[in-house]
């Protein structure tokens, strides 16, 4: 069964078959619990988001339709993480004005990697969400342009210049 495509694992689970769902649990979790880490630099946060995303999977399952599982996927993981902001905690701010801290845990990340997300953390939530979904989670451009309503010639436009603005602001850190 795990050399079936996500998407059509997704949609026997659609379908009832809850069986499958440890699979695309095991493909994914991580890099959806990244994804939230890296947006709000909050482990527990992260770890209750990402739970809440699986059973979102469960119970929205029906409205699969068989597009990117990836982007579906994510989709719900950037709405989870827009409402827990703006219901549970920040009700006046929208996830494109929210100023995320800084990830700095000594222990744990190497210097580079905190001037990295020093960097991350300066640029404007979207575009960091952007270089995030299709730099570390490898999303392309076509399942991006689906999650944010857009064109995928304009995502890649979108994305280089976000790149460019992040090397600037790494640069002047180091």
């Amino acid at each position: 069964m795990e050399a079936l495509s996500d998407e059509i694992i997704m949609q026997k689970v659609a379908e009832g078959n809850l069986d499958l769902l440890k699979i695309l649990f095991d493909r994914y979790h991580k890099h959806i619990y990244h994804f939230l880490y890296k947006m709000c630099g909050d482990r527990m946060l992260s770890e209750d988001l990402t739970q809440d995303v699986f059973y979102k999977l469960i119970k929205y399952r029906s409205s699969y339709k068989n597009g990117s599982f990836k982007s579906w996927l994510f989709t719900i993981a950037r709405n989870n993480l827009k409402t827990h902001f703006t219901r549970d905690h920040k009700p006046h701010e929208d996830i494109k004005v929210l100023a995320y801290k800084a990830v700095e845990e000594e222990d744990e990340i190497m210097e580079n990697n905190a001037h990295l997300q020093n960097a991350l953390n300066q640029l404007d939530p979207a575009d960091r969400e952007l270089v995030i979904l299709s730099r570390y989670k490898e999303i392309r451009y076509e399942e991006l342009a689906e999650m944010i309503g857009s064109t995928p010639g304009a995502v890649k436009t979108k994305v280089c210049r976000v790149l460019k603005k992040l090397k600037k602001i790494y640069l002047q850190s180091i």
